[in-house]
């Protein structure tokens, strides 16, 4: 046996013994079987762990270690390995494509922590706010971009480019790029705005100076609002966070003023008990809570009263509903009073003297 071991280690292959040789692929064995050991006991174990939480941190890492390359449990083998040995310029050859390795596995790894997460958000937020959903789908291809831009960088750096040039070029570029796009640019960051801030969700009422419609999607550019009507309206996001917009499903109550007249004919009396009357029809209305009934003033053709009450729901269908009992209500009674409403009329009075009339 000393003899063998005397042989290989006299016998050299590129200037290292075999001796040598064969402690580098058991030393490079062992490491790729233990790294390949350690991440199976991890993706187990916090396998069982995920099933009992709820949290994402956990199904993150999970995720990442289940991407986990065999190529770069190898890789790192074959440079664990390669460390006992001398083998001049190769060496570093081997540490380069090592460090490119890792690196490029750092990349995989974050990448999908951004699909877990995104996969995660979709899921539990899909019901509740699907306009966000769509818009982190379309920024993960940002994020994406990012990671493998940074990787990239790393690598070359480790090979011994000048990534500084590199840098300086593409932020130019990057400047012309966000120059040549710049609309693009402007409705993806009102889109993260409307995600963030939430002006509007998807299933709101909104009217945008005389454009009105529910929200149906919330994209990366366009956000879609159907239309009474029925035509989808589509508008650009920085569009829409530069204008005035009025969510009427974010109304708690519904402030509702409305006017009526009745001829300069009616009596004082009939008049002065038009506003209490009023208040009883409103007050008698369930959901609806009474605010004040006024003798406004002294129209064209008309005398013009004001009316303003609430009602406890935005409900548009709900508000019609009650408008048109109130409507009612009034018109019956001022037929039952004898009170007539007023409409455009001119009435002309004609005083002729008996000095002007004509003579046969």
């Amino acid at each position: 046996m000393e003899d063998f071991l005397a042989t290989l280690a006299s016998v050299r292959f590129l200037s290292n013994p075999l001796l040598d040789w064969l402690f580098a692929a058991g030393l490079g064995t062992f490491v790729y079987f233990a790294l390949a050991l350690l991440f199976r006991l991890l993706k187990s174990n916090l396998g069982r762990l995920s099933r009992k939480t709820e949290t994402v941190a956990d199904d993150l890492v999970l995720g990442a270690l289940e991407s986990t390359k065999q190529f770069a449990l190898v890789f790192a083998g074959i440079w664990a390995g390669t460390q006992v040995l001398v083998l001049g310029r190769a060496e570093t050859a081997i540490d380069f494509a090592f460090l490119a390795v890792a690196t490029l596995q750092v990349a995989i790894w974050a990448n999908k922590a951004v699909t877990v997460y995104i996969g995660h958000y979709t899921e539990t937020r899909r019901e509740q706010d699907p306009g966000s959903v769509s818009a982190l789908q379309g920024m993960s291809f940002i994020v994406r971009l990012m990671i493998w831009s940074i990787a990239l960088l790393l690598v070359l750096d480790n090979l011994g480019f000048e990534i500084t040039t590199l840098v300086a070029g593409l932020g130019i570029g990057g400047i012309a790029i966000a120059l040549a796009v710049q609309s693009i640019l402007g409705d993806l960051f009102a889109s993260l705005s409307i995600v963030m801030d939430k002006p509007f969700v998807i299933g709101d009422f909104i009217v945008v100076d005389d454009l009105q419609g529910v929200v149906e999607r919330i994209g990366i550019k366009t956000t879609r609002v159907r239309s009474l009507s029925g035509e989808q309206l589509v508008f650009a996001n920085s569009d829409l966070l530069n204008s005035r917009i009025r969510n009427f499903k974010r109304m708690y109550e519904r402030r509702v003023p409305f006017k009526f007249g009745v001829t300069y004919q009616t009596a004082p009396e009939q008049l002065e008990a038009i506003p209490p009357k009023v208040k009883e029809i409103v007050e008698g209305l369930e959901g609806t809570r009474f605010d004040r009934a006024h003798f406004q003033g002294f129209g064209e053709s008309s005398l013009d009263f004001e009316v303003v009450y609430y009602l406890a729901t935005p409900d548009y269908g709900i508000y019609m509903d009650k408008q048109q009992e109130i409507n009612l209500a009034i018109y019956r009674y001022f037929r039952e009073q004898g009170i007539e409403f007023a409409y455009p009329t001119r009435t002309l009075f004609l005083n002729r003297e008996r000095g002007d009339e004509p003579t046969a």
